[in-house]
């Protein structure tokens, strides 16, 4: 391996950043890689299975492969292989203008004797400190996922990093919320290039002004006061926007399956989850904020009373809060329904029916022909038409595993993400990294998608403490 200026770093990959991650490799643009023997074994043994950890697994061998092929001999393996000759989804990698380096010696055996036993971590924590020792003008840097490992590293010398490319902020407070308040004296502002009409029992505003250009398409406006107003944004342009009076759903004549709307965020959801121009739709808050009760009554309302959409298909990730309960027995269905306490508790409160148990009962067996519970492994190659599709506790999905299911949607289907980023059980995915918060941010631009954060709890006054104080 030739030397390199201080201005290269050299990147010494952990497996658990290819296993989540397998574009990785194409993320250091101008600095070069370097692939410890432990690594390709650890590869190795994670590729077999249906998992997602062993899909890309898999993935990154196939990248690995096709470097590889492109050699002739052990001399050049030793110079380095240059990563824009692979084909990153069909195209030249041209942002990866570095090397990739496979180790293809024994190094110096440095670890120290604070660390024992010759288990993988250590060992790729030896490769890094050889590396280092061997190329004193070049910053070698480890980037690993796992936590100990850096702690280990930092105490051995050895610079480590997070691999934090896929985080889509820098800070989740950054993340859009979905609503905007408006001045108090917005109206007596823009009052005179205001331009108000009806239209199929909706009212409209169009609006000129500088702080048009700040506004996003399905974001959700509002005023206080006397004057106060909750509106969402239709169209917009450098100059102008139009904006619609949203329908109050706290009103019980606007009420959906029973269910009204207690504050305002839950109000601007019902608006986004009933507008059949709005194909998708993410709901983030903190347990009780009503994100599966306001849904599953839109869902409800749209499948039984307005037949826009032919059933409800509701998933999630089956990912145990505490042991895993093991084995469980029967169809696709069945074993999902442990997973779906949510859903079953929240059509409690909405099928409420009168005709004491025989009208229950009646309603509980139309409600199962019409709502479906689906794993998310089986969802790839699906296409969904027409379905009201929920994705609950959508914050323990990685991003590519939440395009893996949007991809999924077809003509007149429309998804909901549930899910609250401040709980993730998911090892390896942050705040940050959640496929959540990239859906959330990479959708707010379209026009036909909508989010809201939902900020209070409805659930009891337990349930508000305790979220508050414990």
């Amino acid at each position: 391996m030739t030397k390199k200026n201080e201005a290269k770093r050299l990147f010494v990959l952990d497996t658990n950043v290819l296993m989540h991650d397998p574009t990785a490799l194409f993320n250091f643009k101008e600095h070069d890689i370097f692939l410890p023997m432990m690594v390709l074994e650890e590869l190795d043994k994670a590729k077999k299975g249906m998992s997602e950890v062993a899909r890309n697994a898999r993935q990154t061998s196939r990248f690995l492969d096709e470097l590889i092929s492109t050699t002739k001999n052990i001399s050049s393996i030793d110079r380095g292989l240059p990563l824009h000759t692979i084909t990153l989804n069909g195209t030249i990698a041209e942002s990866a203008v570095g090397k990739v380096f496979f180790q293809t010696r024994a190094l110096p055996n440095l670890i120290p004797d604070l660390l024992p036993g010759n288990i993988p971590d250590n060992n790729i924590l030896g490769t890094a400190l050889a590396l280092q020792n061997e190329h004193p003008t070049t910053q070698v840097i480890l980037v690993s996922k796992d936590i100990n490992l850096r702690i280990k590293a930092k105490v051995i010398g050895v610079h480590a990093e997070d691999y934090s490319n896929d985080k889509v902020l820098d800070d989740v407070n950054l993340l859009y919320r979905g609503e905007l308040e408006l001045p108090a004296n917005f109206w007596d502002k823009h009052s005179k290039k205001i331009d108000s009409w009806q239209e199929d029992g909706h009212t409209y505003y169009r609006v000129e002004g500088p702080d048009v250009a700040e506004w996003h398409i399905g974001q959700c406006l509002y005023v206080e006061g006397e004057q106060g107003f909750e509106s969402i944004v239709r169209e917009r342009d450098d100059n102008s926007a139009t904006i619609e009076l949203a329908t109050d759903y706290s009103n019980e004549k606007h009420a959906v399956w029973g269910i009204s709307a207690r504050n305002r965020e839950q109000n601007f959801a019902l608006n986004l989850l009933m507008d059949p121009n709005i194909d998708f739709v993410s709901l983030l808050g903190v347990a009780g904020t009503g994100k599966t009760l306001l849904t599953l009554a839109a869902g409800l309302a749209q499948v039984l009373d307005q037949n826009i959409y032919n059933e409800i298909i509701m998933t999630r990730v089956t990912v145990p809060v505490g042991e895993d309960i093991g084995f469980l027995p029967g169809t696709e269905e069945e074993k999902m329904t442990p997973w779906m306490g949510a859903l079953t508790d929240n059509l409690e409160v909405l099928t409420q029916a009168e005709g004491g148990e025989w009208g229950r009962g009646a309603t509980d067996d139309l409600l199962k022909s019409r709502i479906r519970i689906h794993s998310l492994n089986f969802m790839r190659g699906r296409t969904f038409l027409k379905k009201f599709l929920i994705l609950d506790e959508a914050q323990n999905l990685t991003p590519k595993q939440m395009k893996t299911l949007i991809t999924r949607a077809g003509p007149g289907t429309k998804i909901v993400c549930l899910g609250n980023i401040g709980q993730i059980d998911t090892p390896y995915i942050t705040e940050t990294s959640s496929g959540l918060t990239y859906a959330v941010d990479r959708f707010k631009h379209w026009q036909y998608s909508g989010h809201i954060t939902l900020l209070r709890g409805e659930r009891s006054r337990l349930a508000d403490f305790a979220s508050d104080n414990l």
